[in-house]
């Protein structure tokens, strides 16, 4: 906007109607015109330097005026760094069509996707490879240059407001610790996880929300997308509508899995709430991916690949809708000074971690590893390459690595399966006591439930019986295993204990404490309690997964119970910060509405931890309340993390405390882990 300042200056001076002088035409550099975010501007086509008037509005089109006051406004929305989707006075886009005319259209496409560059004060908008201009007497493919003048009358964009107001406290104190919460485990990058088309929406698209949280019509009724969230989520494949923008009356909700709940705006209101570290975890799993009907590749690392490549035009587009590169909010950090730099700049810190089963292709099929030293090797330093900072070595199926921790009831028997399709073996299990991996994984019931939502079992499948009460992975880390122990640790890389079985992850803290290595965490409540008590001696992270803060009657554990549960722990003392994991996006259900909220409601608006006022958060026509939705979507745990601390009674001193220093804490760790 200040290039459009000086140019309207410019405009004033040298009159609207003889146009500028044309530059020479060597001198002309055409560059990316990063600064149109929300303009509302007039537009006056050039042919070399003659004016050929103003665009109007025409019936289907437009055309041109030699009226600056008959000129169409036009807004200005980023859809990434230097390209814009533009709207006229009633909202339509304009778009280059095949029959050579800029038209009017009610919807975002690639041909309304206009690259904008800028030269001494001229435009050029490129759709589809066409260069707006004049054609047969009206706006369509030319050789035209724009100027660009102030207007009034444009249509608003629409757009998802974050409700928060006010000046934030610093991201740093004056010994440049951060003052802030982190969410330690988030994926925010689902829309390109498991094939890409597993999940319904986006956190952001260009077009803006309309685009990135419409509906998705595999998700309606007894579409294969509501039939995959059954399994996972045990919701209804019969929903009564699949809106999305801008009504939302079926998604979001705390306990929907496969649609979107992290969309920019969304992420924006936490950041400007008090978050300060967002540690996003790309996700991957071939055999979900084969699971559904549409999908790109399901090799787990190009899944890795694709969502990191996500992860960056993210960042770009963040700093195309602030009006240039590195003036966004949203900052990756591939080391623990950029984590730092970021926060003295009030910015969020964006981590990369990886959980996948299969990490670069170490599968193993009945008891053979499916890869060498050299391919880790190799996977490591491509994970560096992206700015991965530490890994899940287990996730939900065995793997050439270790044994897995078991889920139960009908999501468990789902991952039994898959764990056979992958290994060729199902879980193996031996009664234990003291830390154990879950109770019984599978029950006929539960396998009644997966075929009855059309899952197949391979021909020829016998079920296994497990042992009743406590029992454990008979696997534990294999050689192989170890070696990428060994191998994170000289990198300084974080090694994610959950989801590891009781005897995978007690050798990996044999190994973490026989060489002082602090670079531990268990950060969404996904292991036993003994082996967070040894992580936590060795120096190691904790956050808890963001259950409700007080019971809500869905039979999950609470933030607070957990939290103090750990505090409790001998080596509980340790924690100097503690961290939150949403799992946002990652087939985990949201907080729901606790159970007391009608007799102890969060009232709104409130003061957020970092003095900052917020408001409801209202997408479209619905405004969500915390009170009512429970964490619906990410925008709400600005919400869920006043109302915690208010929850905790004589606790919430410490507990806001300890939640404001756990940026910091798990940022000392890093560092620790790498020196």
């Amino acid at each position: 906007m200040a290039r459009l300042r000086s140019l309207a200056a410019g405009v004033l001076v040298l009159g609207l109607v003889g146009g500028l002088p044309a530059p020479a035409a060597m001198a002309a550099s055409w560059t990316p015109a990063n600064d149109l975010e929300g303009a509302c501007v007039s537009l006056q086509v050039y042919d070399g330097s003659t004016s050929r008037g103003y665009v109007r509005r025409d019936s289907v089109g437009y055309g041109f005026t030699s009226s600056a006051a008959s000129a169409e406004p036009f807004r200005f929305e980023a859809t990434q760094l230097g390209r814009y989707l533009l709207r006229d006075s009633t909202g339509k886009h304009p778009y280059q069509s095949v029959l050579g005319w800029v038209w009017a259209g009610d919807s975002y496409g690639d041909r309304a996707d206009w690259t904008v560059t800028v030269s001494e004060g001229r435009y050029k908008l490129v759709a589809a490879g066409k260069q707006m201009g004049v054609y047969l007497g009206g706006l369509g493919a030319g050789n035209s240059t724009v100027a660009l003048a102030p207007a009034t009358g444009c249509a608003a964009i629409a757009d998802i407001a974050t409700g928060v107001s006010g000046t934030p406290a610093p991201g740093v104190d004056s010994s440049g610790k951060l003052v802030g919460w982190i969410d330690a485990h988030a994926h925010i990058t689902a829309a390109e996880a498991f094939g890409g088309s597993l999940h319904c929406g986006d956190a952001y698209a260009p077009g803006g929300a309309p685009v990135a949280l419409k509906g998705c019509p595999s998700h309606a009724t007894l579409g294969w997308g509501a039939l995959l969230e059954a399994i996972i989520a045990g919701t209804d494949p019969i929903n009564s509508a699949e809106d999305g923008w801008p009504t939302f009356n079926d998604w979001p909700q705390y306990d929907t899995m496969l649609h979107e709940a992290s969309y920019f705006r969304s992420l924006e209101r936490a950041w400007r709430s008090g978050q300060r570290v967002l540690n996003v975890l790309l996700v991957a799993n071939r055999v979900i991916c084969g699971l559904t009907l549409e999908h790109t590749s399901c090799d787990e690392m190009d899944q890795i690949r694709a969502q990191a490549d996500y992860l960056r035009k993210m960042q770009d587009y963040v700093d195309a809708r602030s009006g240039g590169p590195g003036k966004g909010w949203f900052r990756l950090a591939s080391t623990p000074a950029q984590v730092r730099q970021i926060a003295a700049q009030g910015k969020l810190a964006v981590t990369i971690g990886v959980e996948n089963s299969e990490i670069f292709g170490c599968r193993e099929i009945k008891d053979v590893p499916q890869c060498t030293t050299a391919d880790i090797d190799r996977g490591l330093d491509e994970l560096a390459g992206m700015g991965v900072s530490g890994l899940y070595p287990v996730h939900k199926f065995d793997n050439a690595f270790g044994g897995t921790r078991f889920d139960s009831g009908v999501t468990g028997a789902a991952v039994n399966v898959g764990n056979l399709i992958s290994t060729g073996h199902w879980w193996q299990a031996t009664s234990c006591t003291g830390p154990s991996d879950n109770e019984q994984p599978l029950v006929s019931d539960d396998i009644a439930k997966l075929l009855q939502l059309g899952v197949d079992l391979p021909a020829g499948t016998i079920l296994p019986v497990y042992p009743s009460g406590k029992i454990c992975n008979v696997r534990g880390l294999t050689e192989l295993g170890k070696y990428l122990i060994q191998r994170m640790m000289d990198r300084g890389m974080i090694i994610h204990l959950d989801h590891m079985s009781v005897k995978t992850a007690t050798a990996v803290l044999d190994l973490a404490e026989q060489a002082g290595y602090p670079g531990v965490t268990s950060v969404h409540s996904w292991s036993d309690r003994a082996l967070i008590n040894r992580m936590l001696g060795v120096g190691g992270f904790v956050a808890g997964y963001a259950f409700s803060a007080t019971p809500d009657g869905q039979d999950t554990p609470t933030f607070l119970d957990e939290w103090r549960a750990n505090r409790a722990l001998a080596n509980g003392s340790r924690i100097t910060g503690y961290g939150v994991g949403t799992d946002v996006n990652g087939l985990g259900t949201q907080a729901a509405p606790r159970s007391n909220a009608g007799s102890s409601p969060l009232t709104y608006p409130f003061t957020a931890t970092n003095g900052t006022t917020v408001s409801r958060q209202v997408y479209g026509s619905r405004t969500f309340d915390l009170n009512t939705d429970g964490v619906a979507q990410y925008g709400l745990y600005a919400d869920w993390m006043v109302d915690l601390i208010n929850q905790a009674g004589a606790d919430g001193s410490l507990l806001r405390r300890q939640l404001l220093s756990g940026a910091e804490a798990y940022t000392v760790m890093w560092e620790r882990a790498r020196t």
